[in-house]
């Protein structure tokens, strides 16, 4: 992994890994199939977030694309003579996995197209920030398959049945604002604009309490598909445990004394 600015960094690589302060910042690097995900792209993404993930430094992640584009799908030369097994013996779906399941937040900074697996990547993070000009979709049905990575379910579980149906059977583009519109993004920002945006609030997350944080998300995703019942005991259980951190006393205290917290993870 690179530091900001370390001469290592070079689009050579598939995956470009950059710390900015407390903030990675994962480059998919792949012009000349725009950024399309192959086993090489899918790895390297998996091996610089374990190492961020591991790294206490590290307190959120940015990942976008590269020559204007996100990512304009899976890549289907690699893809058109693969069998069910090898797909399982090559975890093709490892890094939608990884990413969900992070200890930090991932942030999604989409430019151009988010396309296919490109769109399963982006809705796989916490927070998606898309140019207004750029474009979504899961085009997987025009080459014989259908989403296989959360497509489906991430569309379904954000804009409903009838915009799922609508756009998984006909694999039509969706438009950076109506894709906004429908929960599918978080914010929309001028043309060129979402990596900066992305790493602002990347920066600001950073600044927060990280037990917090991951009790915030932990909240999210247990208690999104839990009934409300459930959900509620979840979330009240880990507001409740956050009470035996020091980051607690000390935003609390800091509050009272009117000066910034110093928050330790602890």
């Amino acid at each position: 992994m690179a530091e900001h600015g370390d001469p290592q960094e070079t689009t050579a690589s598939a995956v470009v890994c950059s710390r900015h302060g407390p903030v990675g910042l994962l480059s998919i690097c792949r012009p000349e199939r725009r950024n399309a995900l192959n086993l090489r792209v899918k790895r390297a993404i998996v091996e610089h977030l374990q190492r961020l993930g591991a790294d206490a430094a590290v307190r959120a992640v940015v990942i976008t694309g590269s020559d204007g584009y996100f990512v304009a799908g899976t890549d289907i030369a690699e893809m058109e003579h693969m069998s069910p097994t090898d797909h399982v013996l090559g975890a093709t779906d490892e890094v939608f996995h990884v990413i969900r399941r992070s200890s930090k937040p991932v942030i999604a900074a989409v430019e151009g197209y988010a396309l296919g697996g490109g769109c399963e990547l982006a809705l796989a993070c916490d927070i998606v920030i898309a140019a207004e000009d750029a474009r979504f979709g899961q085009p997987e049905i025009r080459v014989g398959i259908m989403p296989g990575a959360g497509g489906t379910l991430h569309l379904l579980r954000a804009a409903g049945r009838y915009k799922t149906l609508l756009w998984s059977l006909t694999g039509d583009m969706i438009p950076a604002r109506e894709a906004h519109l429908a929960n599918l993004v978080s914010e929309l920002v001028p043309k060129g604009e979402a990596l900066a945006r992305a790493m602002a609030i990347a920066e600001q997350i950073a600044g927060m309490p990280p037990l917090a944080v991951q009790s915030i998300r932990d909240a999210v995703r247990w208690g999104g598909d839990a009934p409300l019942e459930s959900a509620l005991a979840i979330e009240r259980r880990l507001f409740e445990r956050l009470f035996d951190s020091r980051d607690q006393k000390e935003g609390m205290r800091a509050f009272l004394e009117k000066r910034a917290p110093a928050y330790q993870g602890r």
